[in-house]
């Protein structure tokens, strides 16, 4: 069995996790998948909409005050050190490390009155909607499966690509606890692809389709032996996956979708190298520029649900002897240009593809950070105002929806919650949350909102 280890981030709660993504033999002539694809139960089947969402998580919590909702005309302690540019859209300024954003800002909605409720890194309310459990212990499971989850089983599909796919996710040791799909089932988790895991998605060398075929059915017929005896549909479930298993393998098409070399030069360059950042804090993470390009291409591809999770956006500063160094304003003078690079090549790139109106992508964080600069230089946990970016879906963009107040500190008038970001993107995706249920494991049917409003302004 191959173990991948994955690259290791921490947040202010002092905790790290080195992630493993293991690669296991199917048994069938020697193919090799990861096992995530052996643990999946049964999907129903459904009509597929040709849409996709791209939901890129900011891990940290990233500034508001610093990016998208600056007030240079707050006391010094609230406006920080960077200054406001104008951009293309009459009426938007973002922070002057940004420049790039500046040139797509109509092709962008910037929600500016968001609000959350989880006050640490608990990531669900950013994958499900829905905030933990009250006063459950910190990385407990969500109450809801995950967004990309739900949209698996509600849409089913018997597609050659994985329905939900996560990039980055090992990255963070918090997010890989909200991106389960609980009572829903393992057919429903996202497929998390590993540079080298991707090159067992191939036939052995000496393996023949005809010769696999001959596998595959001494493989069942095994099976059937047991089959009878077993009640728990894990037989079931396997024949799907190995059937899974099998469509990866052998269509160029899913290994296509993630093989960013196969896009052209002049696009690999415009989203660029990977950057390994400088300062202590970030010694050892490097930003993905190319990851922004594989989301991009396995939406192009089909997927319906790509999450990417990319960065570390939590900064308190200097805060105690064990605070790695640089404030927030030296850590996001080097983080905001390479972020806006993505963003810029993303956005770009999606309408190069003429993918605006099939591709949604939403930018954000678990909340925003405190209105007011701490004594060490950084800001702190501020779930009462944070933003959300939109792009594509054909949404109405070049907009700005809702405001602080003049400190920041909380939307004036109406704000909106995850729940209204998630409603915006089922509706997008043809599924609507009023209708549409799925079963607890009681028995009952669950509505997938308990906020089924939209964010009107987009359209």
């Amino acid at each position: 069995m191959l173990t991948l280890s994955g690259s290791r981030q921490s947040f202010c709660d002092g905790l790290t996790r080195r992630s493993f993504l293991q690669v296991g033999v199917l048994g069938l002539g020697g193919l090799s998948l990861p096992d995530l694809l052996r643990l999946r139960a049964e999907a129903a089947p459904t009509r597929t909409v040709p849409k996709s969402v791209i939901l890129i998580c900011l891990p940290g919590g990233p500034s508001h005050l610093e990016m998208y909702d600056m007030k240079p005309g707050a006391p010094a302690e609230v406006r920080g050190e960077f200054s406001p540019i104008p951009t293309n859209l009459p009426g938007l300024e973002i922070c002057e490390h940004m420049p790039l954003q500046t040139k797509i800002a109509d092709k962008l909605a910037v929600v500016r009155n968001l609000t959350f409720t989880q006050p640490d890194h608990q990531m669900h309310e950013v994958y499900t909607g829905y905030p933990g459990a009250p006063k459950a212990p910190f990385l407990s499971p969500p109450i809801r499966p995950a967004f990309g989850s739900v949209v698996s089983k509600v849409r089913g599909g018997r597609s050659q690509l994985p329905q939900y796919v996560t990039i980055g996710r090992s990255d963070f040791y918090n997010i890989a606890s909200s991106e389960v799909p609980l009572f829903l089932g393992s057919a429903h988790a996202p497929f998390e692809p590993k540079g080298p895991d991707l090159g067992n998605m191939e036939l052995k060398a000496g393996i023949s389709l005809p010769r696999l075929g001959d596998r595959q059915a001494l493989h069942r017929a095994f099976d059937q032996l047991n089959r009878e005896r077993d009640t728990s549909g894990q037989m079931e479930s396997m024949d799907y996956f190995n059937s899974k298993a099998l469509d990866m393998i052998t269509s160029s098409k899913v290994r296509d979708a993630f093989d960013i070399e196969k896009e052209p030069a002049s696009v690999r360059a415009l989203y660029g190298p990977d950057y390994k950042f400088k300062l202590e804090y970030q010694t050892g993470h490097t930003w993905h520029h190319q990851r922004f390009l594989l989301a991009l291409r396995l939406a192009e591809a089909g997927v319906p649900i790509i999450t990417l999770a990319e960065g570390g956006w939590d900064h308190h500063g200097k805060v105690n002897a064990a605070s790695p160094v640089g404030n927030l304003f030296e850590r996001m003078r080097e983080q905001l240009p390479v972020y806006d690079h993505s963003i810029y090549a993303l956005i770009t790139d999606l309408h190069q593809r003429g993918l605006d109106k099939d591709v949604a992508v939403v930018i954000w964080g678990e909340f925003g950070r405190t209105p007011r600069v701490n004594f060490a230089g950084g800001r702190d946990h501020w779930p009462r105002a944070g933003f959300a970016l939109f792009a594509g879906g054909g949404f109405q963009t070049g907009q700005v929806i809702g405001k602080t107040d003049a400190r920041g500190e909380r939307p004036v008038n109406k704000g909106y919650t995850p729940q209204n970001v998630f409603a915006t993107l089922y509706h997008f995706l043809g599924i609507d949350p009023d209708l549409t249920t799925y079963p607890h494991p009681s028995g009952r049917p669950l509505h997938l909102l308990d906020d089924s409003n939209r964010i009107t302004e987009l359209g």
